[in-house]
């Protein structure tokens, strides 16, 4: 039975192309009517394509939000990863015992049988810890005048002396000037 179904061969069949609108002129009877240009499978072709676009789209728009967090994330540990190694450092500086000493007397700490010094500002008042004092070979001592000068500028005082406020002014015998 299998020989009887056997279908026909390609080449077998009529060549070229037949039926209506496949070219050639149109049958007696026949008008040529114009196809939509929007059939129904181009339709839904539209559709699940918009559809498909709108779905990547969404998913594009997560992606890269994840990996924009993600960037930061990153950032955020490897800021956090140098803050750990500054704070691994400074507790092996603790570990240091001529650090801790140094530390101590920043603070105004002093080793048993030392004395404990203030230096005071001029109003006598203690002065900051972040207060540098000056090099007294910068400053260097203050320099007095000579003798002379003191003695010039008594001479030059006796021949002009100021005046005192609550004196009246001195008049002429005439009485040109008048008392104030």
């Amino acid at each position: 039975m299998p020989e009887n179904r056997r279908t026909p061969s390609r080449g077998s069949g009529p060549r070229g192309r037949t039926g209506p609108g496949r070219g050639g002129a149109p049958r007696p009877g026949m008008s040529r009517r114009r196809r939509p240009r929007l059939t129904g499978r181009a339709a839904v072709l539209v559709l699940v394509v918009a559809v498909l676009a709108v779905s990547y789209a969404s998913s594009a728009r997560a992606y890269l939000q994840q990996r924009g967090e993600l960037d930061a994330l990153r950032a955020d540990i490897a800021e956090k990863e140098a803050s750990i190694s500054d704070l691994e450092r400074e507790m092996r500086r603790w570990e240091d015992p001529a650090y801790v000493t140094q530390e101590a007397r920043e603070l105004g700490y002093v080793m048993p049988g030392e004395t404990s010094y203030v230096v005071l500002d001029e109003d006598g008042e203690p002065l900051e810890p972040a207060a540098e004092l000056a090099d007294p070979d910068e400053v260097g001592p203050e320099v007095e005048p000579a003798f002379w000068e003191d003695a010039w500028a008594s001479v030059l005082l006796a021949g002009n002396p100021p005046r005192n406020p609550g004196t009246p002014p001195l008049t002429e015998i005439d009485g040109s000037e008048e008392q104030q």
